[in-house]
């Protein structure tokens, strides 16, 4: 577990799936899929269903949850695009829009990040997003992260398209940048 203030970030537990499946699966088209990786299909699925996957959430060193207010209201997560070649990239959402553009996603992030280079031998940790999410963008280089790549016009969404953007930050920079997190 790590913690900024009201800000906590800790593994998945049992009692936060009923509400991780009312943010995430309850509706086909949620407000923050707009924004996550829009171009790629979603589906809300039966409470039942997902309950039947709850041991692939639970206390998974890879995803865990955002609390705010001892309220879950969105996750952090990270996998390997090579696990050979250490190359991680991590992930953020914040479910609803009542929590966005108040510093919540970046505190997440900075603690996530933290936590990461904490306990993962990782020389760099990157993150993927799309030239439409302006937001993600900003929080990435508040913590330090640089862009790496642009890949353009390789995301179709609502008839336009955009460009893939690549962002990361290796642990030297990490570490000048001190982030004090308590855990």
């Amino acid at each position: 577990m790590y913690q900024d203030k009201e800000l906590v970030i800790r593994p998945v537990e049992e009692r936060d799936l009923p509400k991780l499946w009312e943010l995430i699966y309850k509706e086909d088209a949620p407000e923050w899929k707009k924004w996550d990786a829009p171009y790629f299909p979603h589906k809300s699925m039966p409470f039942k269903t997902f309950m039947e996957t709850a041991p692939t959430w639970v206390d998974k060193g890879n995803r865990w949850v955002i609390i705010s207010n001892e309220v879950v209201c969105g996750m952090v997560s990270y996998y390997y695009e090579d696990e050979q070649c250490k190359w991680l990239e991590l992930g953020i959402v914040i479910h609803q829009a009542n929590n966005w553009n108040k510093g919540i996603g970046t505190r997440a992030l900075r603690l996530w990040l933290n936590h990461i280079f904490n306990s993962l031998p990782l020389v760099r940790a990157g993150l993927t997003t799309w030239s439409g999410n302006e937001r993600m963008i900003k929080v990435a280089e508040k913590l330090g992260m640089q862009m790496e790549a642009r890949i353009r016009k390789v995301r179709f969404y609502e008839d336009n398209y955009y460009d893939s953007i690549r962002m990361g930050i290796l642990r030297e920079e990490w570490e000048a940048l001190k982030p004090v997190v308590k855990n």
